[in-house]
Order: C-alpha cells, then sequence, then structure tokens
C-alpha cells in the first residue's frame, strides 16, 4: 500500500495580471514552501472580465522551469484538443528537463468553448472529447518511450475530471494523480467508483494520490475530513492581478501541524 505525504498546490491562474506578477507570485510561492505551482490550460479568462489579460500555458510552465529549483510545476490542467499527442508529449519531456525532473503532466479532455472557437479547434461533444483523451494518453506514454533524451523519471500523470464510465477509468489505467472538482460527499463516491475500475485492471487505487482544490473555510476545520477521505494534495486557486496569499499560507501551516 502506497502512503503519500500531504502537499499543498496552489493554482496562479494567468488570467488579470501582467507577467512579472505571476514571475514574482512563483518565486513567493516556492519561498513559502509550496509544494506544486500549477497554472492553466485557457486563452481566455475563465472569470472576470472575458477580454481581460490572459497568457499561455506551457511556454510559462517552461519559464517556471528556469525560474525555480525546488517546487513541482504543471497545468491544472491541459486541455488535451489543442495539440498533438506526440507533440505535447515531447514539450513534457522538454519541460521535464528544464525543471530537473519537476513537471507533472496534468491533462482533461477540455471544456471551455470559447477556446475551441476562437482558436480553429473542433468543440465536438463532451464524449468525443473523453474518447479522445482515452486515445491520447497512451500514444503520449510511447512517445515518452522513444524520445532522446528520455525524460528524467516516470513523468507522473495527473488527470482532471470526474466522469464515472470513462474519466475514472482512465485514471485507474494511466494516471499517478487524479484531480477531483467535487465536494466530500460526491469524492468519497467517486472514490469507489475509482477503486472498481482499479479492481478491473488489476490495480492498486493507493498508488494514485488523490488531489482536491481547496474548499472555503479554516484548514484545521475543512482539512480533516478531506485526509480521512484520502486526499493527499490540496490546491489553493489564486486570481491576478495581485495574488493574494493569505490562504495560501493558512493551508501550507496546516500542513506543517501534521
Amino acid at each position: 500500500m502506497t502512503t503519500f505525504p500531504v502537499r499543498i498546490g496552489v493554482q496562479l491562474q494567468p488570467q488579470h495580471a501582467d507577467y512579472p506578477a505571476i514571475r514574482d507570485a512563483v518565486r513567493r510561492a516556492e519561498d513559502l514552501g509550496v509544494d506544486v505551482a500549477f497554472n492553466w490550460d485557457h486563452f481566455y479568462p475563465l472569470y472576470g472580465e472575458p477580454d481581460g489579460q490572459h497568457f499561455e500555458c506551457w511556454t510559462m510552465l517552461g519559464a517556471w522551469a528556469e525560474q525555480t529549483t525546488r517546487i513541482e510545476i504543471g497545468a491544472l490542467v491541459t486541455c488535451n484538443s489543442y495539440r498533438n499527442p506526440e507533440l505535447l508529449a515531447d514539450m513534457a519531456r522538454t519541460v521535464d528537463h528544464m525543471s530537473e525532473g519537476r513537471l507533472i503532466l496534468g491533462i482533461g479532455s477540455g471544456w471551455f468553448e470559447r477556446d475551441y472557437d476562437e482558436y480553429g479547434y473542433e468543440f465536438g461533444t463532451a464524449g468525443g472529447r473523453l474518447d479522445e483523451l482515452g486515445l491520447a494518453l497512451p500514444r503520449i506514454e510511447s512517445r515518452w518511450a522513444k524520445l532522446n533524451p528520455a525524460p528524467t523519471r516516470k513523468i507522473p500523470v495527473l488527470i482532471g475530471g470526474g466522469g464515472e464510465k470513462k474519466t475514472l477509468k482512465f485514471v485507474a489505467r494511466h494516471a499517478d494523480i487524479w484531480h477531483s472538482f467535487s465536494d466530500l460527499d460526491t469524492l468519497k463516491r467517486k472514490l469507489g467508483v475509482l477503486a472498481g475500475h482499479c479492481g478491473d485492471l488489476g490495480r492498486d487505487p493507493s498508488e494514485i494520490e488523490i488531489s482536491v482544490g481547496t474548499p472555503a473555510g479554516d484548514p484545521g476545520e475543512v482539512g480533516p475530513a478531506l485526509l480521512e477521505a484520502g486526499a493527499r494534495l490540496f490546491t489553493v486557486g489564486l486570481d491576478g492581478p495581485n495574488y493574494d496569499f493569505t490562504t495560501l499560507a493558512k493551508w501550507v501551516a496546516w500542513r506543517d501541524t501534521l
């Protein structure tokens, strides 16, 4: 049985901010003791001014790889539809080397229709996008096995989403980390579904690290129930332009009491 340490992540949402503010926020997160810094993979803000400032995900991760020395980095999550799987595998391998083995490949099927329309991708259906994700994951793994130089380590794959018939089956087969966007009760139920898929594949579900977004409230009050359910990676979402670390600092301090 695998036991994961409690970790704290931050999602520095790359919207409504000048890049120097984002660069400074990554530095502050590493200095604070945060374990993982995520951005997200969109082309327009998800809330606030819809045409506000926004930056691209993977070029930013390359900059973070050079800027930081300890913290893991990744997208929460990459949209599978926006890049050929072989290209994405190569990009991830490159950032893995740039960061000396600190990249997490976060990936999901995609959902933000404006991104698709504005950038010329076919939006299709939710089911179709999930099917494409299922086809992409083994192609990414296959490409990693062919690249020269190879990745510095087995790049951890984080899959985000909670679909019980497809997404959680992909998690059982391919993921090192599952990120749930669910509330506590839903998380517990979906973990049961995930365990069932793992059983079908002969995989121990304890091998998969459970990742959640932090709920509102004091970490000492809301964190223990998530811990008991199985969560180990807790990520605080922060929006630009100022990236207020007040809540993030509380979660780091809570981690350090465990």
